[in-house]
């Protein structure tokens, strides 16, 4: 994979922090982000990111040990925020000495990243405004992940295009701020790269990748959809605050919806906590995305994936992906040096 000497240029900032060829990230999806996904990613020069989800933190380092045999580029860990198993895993950084920390689902507070930090990891966070990107930065975040709605699994609300001007165009030059959401050509990641962005993260493309552990009946689902079958989850009450997450819509995601009727009747008579109500919806999805990822059960397990599932179309090796990614983003900043001349 040869880019040409602009794109090298624009990829400089990103592949340094990351210190990978390709400021490429797979963002990490619970049961889909297993080591042999995340290796293969950074075997072939880009970002593979380990999804802690719920897991067990004995299983979580398992999964860590394994996948330092399987590459020895470096790779990031996702942890998430939210996961009842989320201070476990944070307990656990110290021992494991990782180079990468992401933390996603919700904000981490200032402690839990200085945990990270401590343990000698570049922190990562992710960010839906322009508040919370510079709290993040306030808190020691080394990086930024600026996540438009568009993606799939837990989500903020609102676009890449409005974020990238509301935070990239603000912060882009203060600290490295990698672009999510929606992201799915080469072409799309030149334009992003050329707006300021350090470099990209994409999943619903790798989830579409012959390296990617999830069941053919899932991956069949992705090259049948389009972008409008990828929905995200309503909020129904303030006294149950949930995290949105885009999925395709299915009976499973029907169920979801019955499930917060259920919990807020509980709450209404103290028969739960909202601590707990809110644990319940994350193993909720823990339980369902298994069902799908794993089992292959594409009506009652979750679907997630972003609107770029309407892009995508075929499963590639990952090393073709990124071949593709690179070759396209060179031709598009090609086209645009000459549109400029």
């Amino acid at each position: 994979m040869n880019e040409n000497r602009l794109l090298t240029s624009l990829m400089k900032r990103g592949s340094e922090f990351l210190n990978c060829r390709y400021p490429i990230i797979c963002g990490a999806m619970t049961w889909v982000s297993e080591p042999g996904l995340v290796a293969a990613v950074s075997n072939n020069g880009g970002f593979g990111c380990l999804a802690g989800g719920n897991a067990p933190a004995d299983i979580l380092k398992r999964q860590i040990e394994e996948t330092r045999t399987l590459t020895d580029k470096p790779f990031g860990v996702n942890l998430i925020t939210i996961a009842p198993a989320y201070k476990g895993h944070l307990q656990m950084l110290a021992e494991m000495k990782l180079p990468y920390v992401i933390f996603a689902g919700s904000f981490p507070r200032a402690g839990e990243v200085a945990t990270a930090k401590a343990s000698g990891a570049q922190v990562m966070c992710f960010a839906s405004t322009l508040s919370i990107a510079e709290r993040m930065v306030r808190f020691g975040a080394d990086a930024i992940i600026l996540e438009g709605s568009e993606a799939g699994g837990h989500i903020g609300h609102v676009s890449a295009t409005v974020l990238m001007q509301q935070v990239l165009f603000e912060l882009g030059d203060k600290i490295p701020v990698f672009m999510a959401g929606g992201i799915a050509t080469g072409k799309m990641m030149a334009h992003t790269l050329l707006m300021g962005a350090a470099g990209v993260q994409l999943g619903t493309r790798f989830v579409m990748t012959e390296e990617c552990c999830a069941h053919e009946k899932f991956k069949a689902v992705f090259r049948r959809a389009n972008a409008r079958d990828a929905v995200s989850t309503p909020q129904y009450d303030s006294k149950l605050p949930v995290v949105a997450v885009r999925a395709l819509r299915n009976k499973g995601l029907n169920n979801f919806g019955q499930l917060q009727l259920k919990l807020l009747k509980q709450l209404e008579t103290g028969e739960i906590s909202r601590e707990k109500a809110q644990e319940q919806v994350e193993t909720f999805w823990m339980g369902a995305l298994r069902k799908a990822v794993v089992d292959g059960d594409v009506d009652y397990g979750s679907l997630m994936a972003g609107q770029s599932v309407g892009l995508v179309d075929k499963i590639v090796p990952v090393k073709e992906l990124i071949a593709e990614l690179i070759a396209d983003a060179s031709a598009t900043l090609e086209d645009i040096r000459g549109k400029l001349n």
